[in-house]
């Protein structure tokens, strides 16, 4: 009688073992399968993203026979607003 009972803790114990096991690995490619997904929706995101436009002025528009040289400002959209670098 003290076999049996031992016998069938035994096989409970390694079955509930199995269990856990089984229980934390699907968690876990639960858990990686989201991380992808994020991974993937960020990558498409970014590209998808517009990129900044360089757009370029001329100061020397109504001073034509002005023989120094200016520095020329830098403008460009960010796709928040537009940024003049004077």
């Amino acid at each position: 009688m003290q076999s049996i009972r031992s016998l069938l803790l035994t096989i409970a114990g390694i079955a509930f073992t199995l269990m856990a096991f089984v229980f934390t690995a699907s968690l876990g490619l639960a858990l990686i399968g989201i991380a992808s997904v994020v991974m993937i929706g960020t990558t498409i995101a970014a590209r998808l993203a517009p990129k900044p436009v360089r757009a370029t002025v001329n100061r020397n528009s109504g001073n034509r026979n002005s023989t120094r040289q200016q520095r020329e400002p830098r403008i460009w959209n960010d796709g928040r607003g537009t940024i003049i670098d004077l």
